[in-house]
């Protein structure tokens, strides 16, 4: 699934691409990705005519500012969008096509079929779902020590389970928070109350470091992910554990292994992380 860095890279590109194009023209071959509203001509009816004035993320979703709505799009495991000209042949997994007044194209693709789309009236889009509840962005002035030391002392869960979780902290996922706890030298499954506030304060700066790292390489293409533009990410010719079971830890060189926590495949050195 694309982290806060693939999203912000894509949001970024994106931005490049369509700010200023009008939507002339929708077609859905898989109706299921339209949450809302749930009637996808409603949904064409609705956004047909407007432009684009800008693309903002929101942890791990992309929000298209149009004139009187906002578009939200979340592209769980596998999802893309490319600008395409008008008369290319749709790929097999494109599910949804934007048509610009301009005679180019976003195509919305898929393969698995998981990715979501919600819209609201401006000023509307976070007193729902699926942005409700969401806890802070790394990246902004909230997001302070303070908010780390309350999570993890008020819990009985693991580190990794905290951090997966986007009430916490947003834009984290499987990746990003195997690398951060890496750097910071914390087991993943160490429970979280249990950590120092020295702990936590390595483990605040090296998630905004990981991260702003990840964003500036264009984030990471461990499986499908590449940006607006069709490009790969490159952070991960720089991960230390994730994806890296039974290779030499690149600061000890003892293997790096692999469990199950809080339900995900989780990579960590066992000599690094205490």
């Amino acid at each position: 699934m694309p982290e806060l860095p693939e999203v912000e890279t894509v949001r970024r590109t994106l931005t490049e691409l369509i700010v200023g194009k009008t939507i002339e023209e929708i077609d859905i071959f898989w109706p299921r990705i339209i949450k809302k509203p749930d009637d996808t001509h409603q949904f064409k009816t609705i956004l047909i005519g407007q432009s684009i004035r800008s693309i903002e993320r929101r942890g791990k979703f992309i929000l298209f500012q149009l004139d009187d709505f906002v578009l939200v799009s979340h592209l769980r495991m596998e999802g893309r969008y490319g600008l395409y000209k008008n008369g290319e042949e749709r790929t097999k997994h494109t599910h949804v096509v934007f048509h610009f007044t301009d005679n180019s194209q976003l195509w919305y693709q898929d393969v698995r079929k998981f990715g979501t789309m919600h819209v609201f009236k401006k000023g509307e889009e976070f007193l729902n779902e699926p942005l409700t509840g969401l806890g802070v962005e790394p990246f902004s002035e909230e997001f302070q020590l303070p908010i780390l030391l309350h999570s993890f002392s008020n819990t009985t869960r693991n580190v990794k389970a905290v951090l997966l979780d986007q009430r916490t902290v947003v834009g984290l996922g499987n990746i990003y928070v195997d690398e951060a706890l890496f750097r910071s030298g914390i087991l993943p499954e160490r429970k979280a109350s249990s950590l120092t506030d020295l702990e936590v304060t390595l483990l605040h700066e090296k998630i905004k470091g990981t991260l702003q790292e990840a964003v500036d390489m264009g984030g990471s293409s461990v499986k499908s992910y590449v940006n607006g533009q069709g490009e790969m990410g490159m952070f991960q010719q720089r991960l230390d554990v994730y994806g890296r079971k039974g290779q030499p830890c690149n600061h000890c060189g003892n293997e790096i292994e692999k469990k199950v926590v809080s339900g995900r495949g989780t990579h960590y050195c066992p000599s690094c992380q205490k």
